[in-house]
């Protein structure tokens, strides 16, 4: 019996002893890939190891991504503290200038300090008391700054609405203006940052409270007159918008000493400033 010249199928259903349709790679194509990771490999490390020295030196030890307030409440308690720790610092380096100012005596010195304190009073230095007018102002209610079809910066008090109220008081004549109990002086700047209303460096949140040491009738009538005031109040008037207007005449406003910085090592009248200009 003849024998045939292929041999017959395996069960797999392959010719036993045919090569297969392709040939597998060599031991050296499989380590090629392992190659290539070993010189990669160390790159990253390095490569990574440099970024997070980098960030260690530029964080300082800190967190390059701090968390942020939520609470605005908080963020301004939390400022007023730092504020109130270093207004205090600034208060006892001035009784140590004062001591050292005191010990020296000659007749120029005794000069100057008379004249000091002719000027302390104008300047906000000195404690004012006595009558005069507050004026408080706030945001509109919540319920109405979610169904008002108005202006969202028509709903809530700006930097520019304290100004108002604060120069409507100097032109009645007020001896002394504060902002949340701070005196104001002619060195105040008063900012807007975010919702709150920055003055002398410390966040406010509302309500506002201004208030004017002085002739209560004046000061009130100085108020009425002023036609930013008047388009404010219309405004306050109005059921969709209603930003707080509150003004109270007072028997005795504290108007407490200026114990900030002064910026200003000197300055003209505005008069002055365009003579010479010109």
């Amino acid at each position: 019996m003849s024998q045939d010249a292929h041999a017959s199928p395996a069960p797999g259903g392959e010719p036993e002893g045919d090569p297969p349709a392709e040939r597998p790679a060599s031991d050296a194509a499989r380590r090629r890939p392992w190659s290539a990771w070993r010189v990669v490999m160390p790159v990253i490390v390095l490569v990574s190891g440099s970024l997070f020295a980098v960030s260690a030196l530029t964080s300082g030890g800190t967190d390059l991504r701090p968390g942020r307030y939520t609470d605005v409440a908080q963020l301004v308690r939390t400022e007023s503290r730092q504020y109130d720790a270093l207004r205090d610092r600034v208060s006892r380096l001035n009784d140590e200038v004062d001591a050292l100012t005191e010990a020296v005596d000659n007749t120029r010195v005794r000069e100057l300090r008379a004249r000091t304190r002719t000027l302390e009073a104008p300047a906000g230095l000195v404690e004012q008391i006595g009558p005069g007018v507050t004026v408080v102002l706030s945001d509109a209610p919540e319920e109405v700054a979610q169904s008002s079809q108005q202006n969202p910066n028509l709903l809530v008090v700006h930097q520019q609405d304290i100004q108002a109220v604060v120069n409507a008081l100097w032109r009645g004549g007020a001896t002394a203006v504060t902002v949340q109990g701070q005196r104001v002086v002619t060195t105040t700047g008063i900012k807007c940052i975010g919702n709150s209303v920055q003055l002398q460096g410390v966040p406010y949140s509302q309500p506002y409270t201004i208030s004017g040491v002085g002739d209560p009738a004046a000061l009130a009538a100085s108020i009425e007159a002023d036609a930013y005031l008047q388009l404010y109040r219309s405004d306050a008037a109005e059921p969709d918008i209603a930003v707080g207007w509150q003004e109270t005449t007072e028997e005795r406003i504290e108007a407490p000493a200026y114990d900030g910085l002064l910026d200003l090592s000197y300055a003209k009248p505005i008069e002055t400033q365009q003579k010479s200009d010109g």
